[in-house]
């Protein structure tokens, strides 16, 4: 089954001062691939030049702006439609399969072929004496082992769109039971690699008409590597697999590596940049 959306996306700084140059990236353009397309793309900014597309490091697609007009106000508009389909939810692990799964996970191939979503970061390394802050259950196999992930992050710890920076470090995030949806797809890659799962960071838009919970600018969530089934989406925000009110922008190992937003300003001068997105139903639309 598939749904549209239609997603706009607007970011404006204002500077106290005129600037004769600055240099923006934007992470924002929504993934292609089996399960997203998309239909229309149209981007524009208040200067007037050129929005180039490139490819970063990691392999995703980016909107560069390198302004080269004086200018005191800088706006970004873009509009996606995009096109997504419901993803497979596993079956119940066989209890025989539980074994060879934990074998699979603990031989050194795979350690080696996912050590890059296996090694804690800065953002996802566990507090000295936190370890045994949650530990899978060995006789449940590892997808029913996520969705109990899932669940005890939504239900242990209170979500706070744009909750302040201070609860990006992972002992604050325990301590306090508090988070935005940034800071709860860290614990749930930290938990998940602490027992040797592979999981990987996830920006992205989320339709929110459903009853979605999910921050002002960029949601997150994060994917685990499952034997037999890949990589799958997990939504500890709102207690969710990933569905078709998802839309995947790209993924890293945390959330540095999935910024929205990177600008380069000659300046030390304070500014103030304010972000507004709206993810909607397109057949809502069509009929409004």
């Amino acid at each position: 089954m598939w749904k549209e959306h239609t997603i706009l996306y607007e970011s404006i700084t204002t500077f106290e001062n005129e600037k004769a140059e600055g240099y923006w990236q934007f992470l924002i353009i929504p993934l292609e691939n089996e399960f997203q397309e998309i239909l229309e793309f149209d981007s524009s900014n208040s200067t007037y030049c050129v929005n180039q597309l490139s490819i970063n490091g990691f392999g995703f697609r980016t909107i560069k702006v390198h302004p080269k007009k004086a200018f005191s106000q800088f706006s970004f508009k873009v509009t996606f439609r995009v096109r997504t389909s419901q993803l497979q939810i596993p079956e119940p692990t066989k209890s025989e399969d539980i074994l060879n799964t934990l074998e699979e996970i603990g031989s050194l191939k795979y350690k080696v072929h996912f050590e890059r979503f296996l090694r804690a970061t800065p953002l996802t390394g566990l507090p000295k004496g936190k370890n045994g802050c949650y530990q899978f259950d060995p006789n449940k196999g590892i997808f029913e082992n996520l969705v109990k992930l899932n669940l005890w992050i939504h239900s242990k710890f209170q979500f706070a769109s744009g909750a302040p920076e201070g609860t990006s470090r992972m002992e604050t995030i325990l301590d306090s039971k508090l988070g935005n949806s940034k800071d709860l797809a860290h614990l749930f890659c930290t938990v998940g690699r602490n027992n040797n799962i592979p999981c990987r960071y996830i920006s992205g838009f989320v339709n929110r008409e459903n009853g979605s919970l999910g921050d002002g600018q960029i949601h997150a969530w994060a994917e685990a590597f499952v034997p037999g089934y890949g990589w799958l989406g997990f939504d500890p925000t709102n207690n969710r697999m990933v569905n078709a009110d998802h839309i995947k922008i790209c993924h890293g190992k945390d959330s540095m590596d999935c910024l929205p937003e990177k600008r380069v300003i000659h300046s030390a001068e304070n500014h103030k940049t304010t972000y507004s997105v709206v993810v909607k139903n397109q057949q809502h639309l069509i009929q409004q």
